[in-house]
């Protein structure tokens, strides 16, 4: 299985074009990716601009397939574009 969390600093001012951005990545990846197994996006409560996206794919393959799919080429760069300063990418085991 790869799982990863990523937390992302939005520009102030781009939170609902991020959040529309997310969601719509959310939605066709889950209709889309029968190896998809979670990909979630959530804000902090407390620092609104401050989002998490953790995903968790079947294996190396569906995530390789996540990452070439047609809609992840076209949505990661505007969702990028919405980010302040790096993203913070971590990859873990699963355990479950």
């Amino acid at each position: 299985m790869v799982t990863f969390i990523a937390t992302l600093q939005v520009a102030a001012g781009r939170e609902k074009e991020f959040e529309k951005l997310q969601i719509e990545l959310s939605e066709i990846a889950h209709r889309e990716e029968q190896d998809l197994l979670v990909y979630d996006v959530i804000r902090h409560k407390e620092k609104p601009r401050t989002y998490v996206v953790y995903a968790r794919f079947r294996d190396q393959a569906a995530f390789e397939f996540h990452q070439q799919a047609d809609f992840h080429q076209r949505l990661v760069p505007p969702i990028l574009a919405c980010v302040e300063g790096a993203m913070d990418l971590q990859f873990y085991d699963w355990k479950g």
